[in-house]
C-alpha cells in the first residue's frame, strides 16, 4: 500500500489507501432504487462520511459497523465537505494487514505512552514490593490479564477513555503513590496494591475492541464488585494469605470511588484507602481537564463552558492550551 494518509490530511481529488474505523454503516437506496453503503469512518485525527456505490452486495458482507477497514477511494467535495467514494473495502486484521502498515493504535484514540513500556514500568513496581503476599497477588492478577490490560480503556466516556487508558491511569496513580505514601508514612505496598487492583473489574465491566460498550456484568453488577471478586479469588489461591490483609484490599476496592453519590459501596475507613481514593480523584480530574482543553475549539484565553467541569477553563494568555 501507499503511505497511509490520516483523515485530517485528506484533499479533494486525491486517491487514498489506508486503514480506518467504520463507526457507522447503513444500506440505503438511491432515488432510482439502487443500493449503496453509507458509512462514517474515523481515525485518530478525525472522521469523514463515505459511500460505496459499486459492488455493494459483495462489499456489504465483508465488514460491519465497529470494524477496522482497509480501503481504497477518492476524496470528493459534497456540500462543501470532504466525502470519500470507496472503490475497494475489506475488514482489516493484524494477521492480514500488519505487513501493509495496519496498527489498531492508529485508528482510535490511544495513550501517549507505549503500552509495552508502561507494562514494564508497572511490573518493576510490583517487583519492588517487600510484602510477599501482595507481590504474588498483583503478579498473578496482572499476568492473568496482560492481554486486556495492554489495550483496555479506563472508562466509556470520561477519564482515560481510550486505548491503553486503564494502564496509563494505573501507572500515573502508582507514580504519585510512590512519593505520597512515603510523605504520609503509610504502607506503600498496600497503597500500590490498592491502586493496581482497584479498577481491575473494568476488564469485565467494559467490552473493548475498537469501541467500548458495557457488558451484561458491567450493567448488572459493576466493576467495583467484580474487582473485589477477582481479588478474593486470586488471594484464596495463595497459601496462608493473611485474612487481615485481604480485608483491607477488599475495603480499598469497595471504597475507591469515595462517596455514596458516586456509587461507592463504602467510604474510605483507613488512611491507605483514603489515599488511593484521593490519588484516583486527582489523576482522573487532571485527565478530564486535559481532555476538555484539547477538545475545545474556541479562540481566545478561555474554553466554552460545555465541558465536564461546566465552567470556562483558562487556556493561557495567548489562547493556547
Amino acid at each position: 500500500m501507499k503511505s497511509i494518509i490520516p483523515i485530517s490530511k485528506f484533499k479533494s481529488g486525491e486517491t487514498i489507501q489506508g486503514f480506518y474505523l467504520c463507526v457507522e454503516k447503513y444500506i440505503r437506496h438511491t432515488r432510482s432504487g439502487e443500493l449503496y453503503l453509507d458509512l462514517v469512518l474515523r481515525d485518530q485525527t478525525g472522521q469523514i462520511n463515505a459511500k460505496v456505490w459499486d459492488n455493494v452486495t459483495e462489499y456489504e458482507k465483508k465488514f460491519k459497523s465497529g470494524d477496522p477497514v482497509a480501503l481504497k477511494g477518492k476524496v470528493d467535495l459534497f456540500l462543501d465537505k470532504h466525502q470519500l467514494n470507496i472503490k475497494r473495502i475489506n475488514k482489516a486484521t493484524v494477521q492480514n494487514y500488519a505487513r501493509y502498515g495496519f496498527d489498531p493504535a492508529l485508528i482510535v484514540p490511544t495513550a501517549k505512552e507505549d503500552p509495552k513500556k508502561m507494562w514494564i514500568d508497572i511490573i518493576k513496581i510490583i517487583r519492588s514490593f517487600k510484602d510477599p503476599f501482595l507481590k504474588k497477588l498483583c503478579f498473578n492478577i496482572y499476568n492473568n490479564n496482560k492481554e486486556k490490560l495492554l489495550i483496555h480503556p479506563a472508562s466509556l466516556s470520561t477519564n482515560h477513555n481510550y486505548r491503553s487508558g486503564l494502564l496509563e491511569h494505573i501507572l500515573s496513580m502508582s507514580r504519585s503513590a510512590l512519593s505520597m505514601s512515603r510523605l504520609y508514612k503509610l504502607d506503600k505496598d498496600l497503597v500500590l496494591t490498592g491502586i493496581l487492583v482497584h479498577d481491575i473489574g473494568k476488564l469485565s465491566e467494559i467490552d473493548y475492541d475498537y469501541e467500548s460498550t458495557l457488558t451484561k456484568n458491567g450493567n448488572l453488577i459493576g466493576h467495583v464488585v467484580i474487582g473485589r471478586d477477582i481479588a478474593l479469588k486470586e488471594a484464596r489461591k495463595i497459601k496462608k494469605f493473611p485474612k487481615d490483609l485481604l480485608i483491607k484490599i477488599e475495603h480499598i476496592i469497595l471504597s475507591h470511588r469515595g462517596m455514596f453519590d458516586w456509587k461507592s459501596p463504602k467510604k474510605p475507613a483507613f488512611k491507605e484507602a483514603l489515599l488511593v481514593h484521593l490519588i484516583k480523584l486527582m489523576d482522573s480530574q487532571i485527565n478530564l481537564m486535559d481532555k476538555s482543553l484539547n477538545e475545545d475549539s474556541e479562540s481566545g484565553e478561555f474554553t466554552n463552558h460545555f465541558n465536564y467541569f461546566k465552567t470556562h477553563l483558562f487556556k493561557g494568555t495567548d489562547g493556547t492550551k
